[in-house]
């Protein structure tokens, strides 16, 4: 699992030093043993919540291993067909599956990749025994809502972690080649290689989100920083999940798109300065709004775009038909503003 978010910068602060050593007398006090702190029936109905959680949804996790490395997926329908991330299968079109419950790995064979939002779907063999995961309608999900992240980091099988929906609504971008998740839920619940394509699941056993990616913070050395983890939204995940599943490929992906194939260019300080345009799509949006190859896209609706990366994050958060204001420079050197109606992401 791809675990670097290159554009997280996170603030620390130090809080944790001891007071100095003070002067007291000492008053006697009577010895004796203090009684253990014994557990409420709160903590005792949450714990049989989380057991009841795991034992509905453990037998529709799997592990997904190819010649590369392993990932985790969730069991989609009783055809056989398992819903993981684009990085997990990467380049793999034969897999092999092993069920959370153990027996016998299985073969699998890609369905379709979508790559754009890391999404994909792969089919088992023999679907003997699957049990279907129940996804929960993610538009409904609230931030401090109890989460367990189910999945087979660093091969670990049928692990479970928990936390929070810590919030929503988050664009983030995986590093390159990886695509960007948008409307991506973040939580508290840890998130390490081998998770991605599980389950992120509330305490009604339903599947909420799929685990993809860790931040790191890259003024650590690109370490890991705990408790900030990122999922696609179930609402996404079942929407591509459906439509490979019935057409073979992605044929709505619900994003934006300039309709322009570019590149990053540097500035005279050797810095990212934009996106120069190398080609355009006839008769799409930037296309008709003037934009020409050659043309170095500087902003999209204020907010500058120096990479690739960062240019497909902010159209992430726009929709088809929408109208954005592109801030471009010329060959010429001469800067100008155009508006783009926007067109719809065509999946690869």
């Amino acid at each position: 699992m791809r675990i670097k978010l290159c554009a997280l910068l996170l603030a620390l602060a130090a809080g944790c030093s001891s007071p100095a050593p003070t002067t007291s007398t000492a008053t006697p006090t009577a010895t004796g043993t203090t009684p253990a702190a014994q557990p409420t029936a709160g903590a005792f109905a949450l714990e049989a919540a989380y057991e009841q959680v795991i034992t509905q949804v453990m037998p529709s996790v799997v592990q997904i291993n190819t010649k590369v490395g392993l990932g985790s997926g969730i069991v989609y329908d009783t055809a056989g067909h398992i819903v993981t991330n684009a990085h997990v299968v990467g380049q793999a079109t034969q897999l092999e599956v092993t069920l959370a419950t153990g027996g016998a790995s299985r073969p699998a064979e890609l369905v379709a990749s979508f790559p754009e939002g890391d999404l994909a779907v792969i089919k088992v063999s023999d679907a003997t025994g699957l049990r279907p995961a129940k996804f929960a309608d993610s538009a409904k999900a609230r931030v401090g809502q109890i989460v367990l992240a189910m999945g087979n980091p660093l091969g670990l099988s049928g692990s479970v972690t928990n936390g929070i929906i810590s919030a929503l609504g988050r664009t983030v971008s995986e590093p390159p080649p990886g695509g960007v998740i948008a409307n991506a839920i973040q939580t508290s619940a840890a998130i390490n290689p081998g998770n991605s394509g599980g389950a992120l699941v509330n305490l009604s056993a339903e599947v909420v989100g799929i685990p993809t990616l860790a931040a790191t913070n890259p003024e650590l050395g690109d370490s890991a920083a705990p408790g900030i983890g990122f999922a696609i939204p179930s609402n996404t995940a079942t929407d591509i999940a459906d439509q490979i599943i019935k057409d073979g490929k992605v044929t709505n992906t619900h994003r934006a798109a300039l309709g322009i194939q570019g590149s990053g260019v540097l500035g005279p300080d050797g810095r990212p300065l934009g996106v120069q345009v190398v080609s355009v799509v006839p008769n799409g949006g930037a296309a008709q709004a003037g934009i020409k190859p050659g043309d170095i896209i500087l902003s999209v609706n204020g907010v500058e775009t120096p990479t690739m990366g960062a240019l497909a994050e902010v159209l992430a958060g726009l929709q088809p038909g929408d109208q954005a204001k592109v801030e471009i420079v010329r060959p010429d050197g001469s800067t100008q503003t155009v508006t783009v109606t926007l067109g719809e992401l065509q999946a690869q």
